[in-house]
This record gives C-alpha cells, structure tokens and sequence, in this order.
C-alpha cells in the first residue's frame, strides 16, 4: 500500500459519492466487481488501465484526474459521530463500511496527553455550502471534509474505558496496518452509534456478556457479535479523607456528586444504588452534573470538584482515591455484522488476543484481562 494508492483511493470515493452512487452501483456502470472497487478505494489494488478506463468513463472524468499523482483537493462527503463545528474544525477521518465518518477533535477527544493528528478539516465553500461561522452539523448529517494527507484505514470505536487506546499500538504492527479512533461516550450512545453505522464497534459494560448480546440483537440493525475486552469493578469513587462509607453519605452530609451522562452505565449503577437507598435525586448535589468519562470523574474527584462519583476501580487507583464497589462489570465490544469482514475489524478481531495487549491490560490496577478476546454469539 502506497501514498499515491491511498490518494488515488479517496480520489475514487469522493467520486463516486458527489454522484450519489454506491459501489455497487458504480461498479455496475464501469462493467467490474464492487470487491475492485472497494479494492481501489481501500488504497489495496492498484487498477489496470482497462479497470482505471472504466471507472473514470463511468464517473465522467479522465484518468488523468482520477488516477493522477497528487494529493486529494476536493473535499469528501463524511458523517460526523457528534456535531462538529464551524468550518476549519478539526476531525478524525474514516471509513466505516462504505462511507466516511468524522470524528470531532475538541476538548477531551482532541488530546490524550498532546493534541493528536488530524485527518482532515471541516471545509468552506461551494463543496459545504457552509461559511466559517455557520453552526454545527448534527451528529450522522453529511458535512464536507477536507483531507490532510490521504485518509488510511482506520478502526473507529466507540465506549468509555480508558484502556481502549491500548488498541491503537497492535493494531498499528498489522501488515498492512490499522490507524486507530477512540470515541469516548456511555454504553447506550455508543451502541447508537454503531446501529447507525458510524462505528466499527461499540464498548459496552454490564454484568455479563448476555446483556450485551440482548442490547446489540435490539439496537443493531442485521444482528452483532459480542467480544470480550475486559473485567473491573465499578462504584463510587470518594476523596481521601471525607470519611463517605457510601451514597447515602453523600446525601445525609450534603456533599457533592458528579455524575455521568444519561445512558452510561455508571449513571444507570448510580440510579440504581439510590432507589435502593430511597434516595431522591434532589437529595445530591452535583447530581445533575455530567463528566465524560470514568477518568474524568475520578479527576474531577481528585481535583475537589466533587467529593464522590461512580466510576471504574481502575480509574480510582490510578488518582489514589478510596473505592467501594458497587457491581463486577465486564466491558465487551460489540461488532455489527455490517463491517464485520472489513480490514479494520479483523485486524481488531487478531490483535485482541496479542500477547502485548494482554499484557498491558493486566499490569493496570483493577484490570482483569481472562476474557480479553473471547466470542459470544
């Protein structure tokens, strides 16, 4: 795989999606497979010149500029996984199936520890019709991007485990390899994603695989398989030093909580814990507040913006704050059956039994990697 396959690639798929047209369909006007197409578009097969013919006759262009050397100009067609923002905005770049999806890049998906590359900028002009101060497009709205550099494939995952960007190492040792996006979001959006097809694959945690099996057979349109990530421990996470032996604490004393997003799983723990207290949700303070991630509660903890939250164990220990469990969770990926046979899934499927992985996941505290890989129908 080249630079020059990969541009020619998205050259090819901005193409064919400014005509509305579908592999399929595009491969039926050109008189070749929809697997050459994919092929060429994926920046995996470089085209004969009969192949390179027919594709740019069937597109109404020349080969010349379908095929020529050079960067991708135009902007490509995309969907974005959440709004995106004014043009020149920064997102992640992918294909999921046969279209593109964008990530945004701002606030805590914009930087780990530094800000990470782009691959392409929301675009002005005639190709969005947007201007530099128009407002967002909504989440799954095609918007235009602009490319850096050619797109590469790319494995987009969704859910709110932290150790998730341990992926991103495996995943880039593949011959060829697999780029890797992370969006952090709660179980239930990150199964709305991959039902829309914005996704490769969704995190999700629950007390067993089952439950994941019966979200996925619900959600996702043509049925998913669930694999097996990992297993840790959830339930609040408490500042050193306030004495907190539980939620009703927090209530009694007044001290503040901070809370998860509706539909994460943490919330839906939280809930659960005070209706078994008989607590009204009135009762906490703070509980109404939304952090994006077990991380950021545990910060938001450890920084004495809250005093208590439900998160993960692993996040606990990793800013040294008191934990009582609440549940045992595993946290499974769910894979559509839509992008099942894609590269990037089967490069997921491959590096999930890795040695490294496995390694990596047990040497952070409060992981459990046994089930790391392991296939649920």
């Amino acid at each position: 795989m080249t630079e020059a396959a990969l541009a020619a690639g998205t050259r090819l798929r901005a193409a064919r999606q400014a005509r509305g047209l579908s592999q399929q369909q595009l491969a039926g006007m050109a008189g070749v497979t929809r697997q050459a197409v994919s092929a060429v578009e994926s920046g995996h097969f470089d085209p004969s010149l009969r192949v390179a013919l027919a594709l740019a006759r069937a597109l109404g262009m020349t080969v010349e500029e379908l095929f020529g050397p050079g960067d991708p100009a135009e902007p490509v067609q995309a969907r974005p996984v959440a709004p995106v923002g004014a043009a020149g905005s920064r997102v992640a770049l992918a294909t999921v199936g046969d279209a593109f999806v964008a990530l945004p890049l701002h606030a805590d998906t914009a930087a780990r520890v530094g800000f990470g590359p782009a691959g392409g900028l929301a675009a002005s002009g005639p190709a969005s019709g947007l201007a530099a101060s128009a407002p967002a497009a909504s989440a799954g709205e095609l918007i235009a991007v602009r490319p850096i550099g050619p797109p590469r494939p790319t494995l987009v995952v969704a859910g709110c485990d932290p150790a998730l960007p341990l992926l991103e190492t495996p995943l880039a040792l593949l011959d060829p390899p697999v780029a890797f996006a992370w969006w952090p979001c709660g179980s239930g959006e990150a199964l709305r994603l991959a039902a829309a097809g914005l996704v490769h694959a969704a995190g999700v945690h629950s007390p067993g695989p089952a439950v994941a099996a019966d979200a996925a057979g619900t959600e996702i349109p043509g049925g998913a398989e669930v694999v097996g990530f990992a297993r840790w421990r959830e339930g609040l996470v408490i500042r050193p030093g306030t004495g907190i032996c539980g939620l009703d604490d927090v209530a009694a004393r007044g001290l503040r909580l901070v809370n998860r997003e509706p539909g994460a799983q943490a919330r839906t723990l939280l809930d659960a814990e005070r209706l078994r207290l008989h607590l009204d949700a009135a009762e906490l303070s703070g509980y109404h507040s939304q952090a994006a991630g077990h991380l950021q509660v545990a910060a938001a903890v450890a920084g004495g913006l809250a005093d208590a939250g439900v998160s993960s164990e692993p996040a606990a220990r990793a800013y040294g704050l008191a934990f009582i469990p609440l549940a045992d969770e595993r946290f499974d990926l769910v894979l559509p059956a839509a992008p099942a046979a894609s590269r990037e899934v089967q490069g997921l499927v491959k590096v999930l039994s890795s040695p490294w992985l496995l390694a990596q996941l047990a040497s952070l505290p409060g992981y459990d990697p046994a089930n790391c890989g392991e296939r649920y129908p």
